[in-house]
């Protein structure tokens, strides 16, 4: 994994303190959270760092292609680190969702019907294995 501070100087994005962080733990924790949990999570250790810059650093990182903004289930739009396609699954049980690295068909066609593909997004829900297992 590239160095997040080699990350940022790529995509021309001035790489601060609160951007490092946020970056590194979109990188660690790929739980695919809202901004919210971003702040909740860095705010003890940055003391001084507030929702707006978290919602303004979630923007440029968007925007310069280094996170995907997921609108995925429920209305919340959530923000993961990982561009590459990939499926997405939620537990109805715990909430989580999951990373299905399966690989579909539809990765390989840039065309469907005539049309140009140029994203897309697969969202499962069900039960995951954990809660499965737990008989929750």
């Amino acid at each position: 994994m590239q160095n997040i501070i080699e990350v940022l100087k790529e995509h021309n994005i001035a790489p601060s303190m609160q951007r490092v962080k946020i970056l590194e733990y979109l990188r660690d924790y790929k739980t695919h959270p809202t901004a919210d949990m971003i702040y909740q999570a860095l705010v003890n250790d940055i003391p001084t760092l507030s929702k707006t810059t978290v919602y303004n650093t979630l923007k440029t990182f968007t925007e310069n292609g280094i996170l995907v903004a997921l609108s995925l289930f429920d209305n919340e739009v959530r923000y993961e680190y990982n561009t590459d396609p990939h499926v997405h699954f939620k537990c109805m049980k715990c909430n989580k969702i999951y990373d299905l690295n399966k690989t579909f068909d539809l990765y390989k066609n840039e065309f469907i019907d005539g049309h140009k593909v140029t994203e897309h997004y697969v969202n499962l829900k069900g039960i995951c294995k954990s809660c499965l297992k737990e008989g929750k």
